[in-house]
């Protein structure tokens, strides 16, 4: 099994929106040693509970800091930015780095109603034909003229560079089957919403035409995963992500709080009985548990690719999960 990172740099209760973009980078340089495939950075707005809001940026400096791991984007928001603009950035990045930039688009806001309004610059954001918009980029990076009369009389520069690698994101399988006919990696947020299905990754697979960017069809799953070398200490840093998903679920974005705090908040029943229907989205447990965990649903499913999302409050402990797992699954 393929194992990759998708990090959101996250700031933690007591440190720094700063200190967190180092933290990405500090991951990045570990899990390039570790052997890990990929390393992509989430787009969020309008959040203090993440400081990766501008991901093309911390790609370019984290690939110049890394020597074999992919780097890329999981994934840029599509509405925000014009398919010549998305063009240009990731063809300047694969010029910088030949071979390791992964292109990763969604079709979400990554941020709230008031964010959205001030990225579009007070316009209507362009939520419509998002699908259309992915396939204007595509062209463009790939130095074809798209049928788009607005931009079938530009280039995207730099020309003739090595393709980067697409792919379009998904959480509940409306992406799948457009994923497959653009010919493009198909990565599914299993940490959303946990709807994971053979029917889903079947009608990517069963639709996938090869392309410039892919020859054969690719799936990376992503998780949310805290673990530990035993299961105890695991759902103790567990803790505070849990509490974090309930009070989003409440409406409220708070920075996570460390293991101590989360032990002493004042939790209902009804709040207990949420964070545990909310573990299906949250793999935790002993490093050899979730090796194992992971490795049966790479059977169940059949995806090349696990993608892991942690964060502990701790750095170590977060860089601690990605030795354990390496430790099993590489």
């Amino acid at each position: 099994m393929k194992l990759s990172v998708l990090d959101q740099a996250p700031v933690t209760s007591g440190n720094t929106a700063e200190a967190a973009i180092q933290k990405a980078v500090e991951l990045a340089v570990l899990t390039d040693k570790l052997g890990y495939s990929r390393m992509w950075m989430a787009e969020h707005h309008g959040s203090g509970a993440f400081s990766s809001s501008a991901p093309e940026v911390t790609a370019a400096y984290i690939a110049a800091k890394t020597e074999n791991i992919r780097i890329g984007t999981g994934g840029i928001m599509m509405m925000h930015y014009s398919p010549l603009k998305l063009a240009e950035v990731f063809k300047t990045l694969s010029a910088l780095a030949p071979g390791r930039i992964d292109f990763g688009v969604g079709r979400a806001p990554g941020g709230d109603h008031s964010s959205i309004y001030a990225l579009s610059q007070g316009r209507r954001p362009m939520t419509d034909d998002m699908y259309g918009k992915f396939d204007t980029a595509l062209k463009l990076i790939n130095d074809e003229t798209p049928e788009d009369n607005m931009y079938n009389k530009t280039l995207a520069v730099p020309t003739n560079i090595q393709l980067p690698e697409a792919w379009l994101l998904g959480s509940s399988g409306n992406s799948a089957l457009e994923a497959g006919r653009m010919g493009v990696g198909y990565s599914f947020a299993q940490f959303f919403q946990g709807s994971m299905s053979n029917e889903i990754l079947n009608a990517y697979r069963d639709n996938f035409t090869p392309s410039a960017f892919m020859e054969k069809p690719e799936i990376s799953v992503s998780y949310l995963v805290t673990t530990a070398e035993t299961a105890e200490e695991a759902e103790y840093e567990a803790l505070p992500q849990d509490i974090a998903r309930l009070m989003l679920m409440k409406g409220r974005i708070m920075p996570l709080l460390t293991p101590e705090q989360a032990q002493n908040s004042a939790l209902t029943e009804m709040d207990r009985m949420q964070i545990q229907e909310s573990r299906k989205i949250h793999l935790v447990g002993s490093a050899k548990d979730v090796a194992d965990q992971l490795q049966r649903e790479q059977q169940e499913y059949g995806f090349e690719e696990a993608m892991i999302c942690s964060i502990p409050h701790s750095q170590e402990k977060r860089l601690d999960v990605y030795r354990l797992l390496a430790q099993h699954l590489l």
